[in-house]
């Protein structure tokens, strides 16, 4: 159970499909907030000193010993510094491996007709694009907050209907200064977002 009994610091309303670019100090505590459900929140991490060093799902994963993270997980830097721990979880597990939707991948996983739709890396871009501090050579692999992409027996990825609810949350411990990078996933055509994208949250206590 969350310690906060507070308001927090700070409180961003992410409309469904949305972007989101925010900063973190060191020692703060970030709530992302599923507000309807089975919602997937495509995320990442920056060091805010130094841009360049950023969220690392390879070293994450492999100092964890799991494809998924939840409370007590540490995300790691390309640097190998720690930056955030996850210090509650109410959903119990977030993806790592399904990646951002953009272009290319909703032509190749469902229609060429669907290459012009909005995605989640189209999101990355324009929040980049206003920021100034990042660029398209900044975005690489993300967290999937909420969403549902179990590891098949082959070694596959499937896209299944989120584990979230409403309500559900994640909080996060910064453990140096960051850009948090966020796109509220706007995709139609998959079930990791109910078909239906909706809003989420972000809270920030000192």
């Amino acid at each position: 159970m969350s310690l906060h009994s507070n308001i927090p610091t700070t409180t961003t309303h992410i409309p469904a499909g949305e972007p989101s670019l925010t900063e973190l100090k060191a020692g703060q505590t970030l709530r992302i907030l599923d507000l309807e459900g089975n919602q997937a929140i495509d995320t990442l991490f920056f060091s805010l000193a130094n841009p360049r060093e950023r969220y690392d799902v390879q070293r994450t994963l492999r100092r964890q010993g799991s494809v998924y993270l939840t409370t007590g997980s540490v995300l790691y830097s390309n640097l190998g510094k720690p930056m955030l721990t996850i210090v509650d979880d109410t959903c119990g597990r977030h993806d790592t491996l399904g990646g951002a939707c953009a272009q290319e991948s909703n032509t190749v996983r469902y229609a060429l007709e669907k290459r012009h739709m909005h995605s989640c890396r189209d999101n990355y871009l324009r929040a980049c694009a206003h920021d100034g501090r990042l660029g398209k050579g900044d975005i690489g692999p993300n967290i999937n907050f909420f969403m549902n992409v179990p590891v098949t027996a082959d070694g596959g990825l499937t896209f299944e209907d989120g584990i979230s609810a409403p309500g559900k949350y994640v909080e996060l411990r910064a453990e140096m200064d960051v850009i948090v990078l966020i796109s509220n996933c706007p995709q139609l055509n998959n079930p990791c977002n109910g078909y239906n994208p909706t809003p989420a949250e972000l809270h920030v206590w000192n």
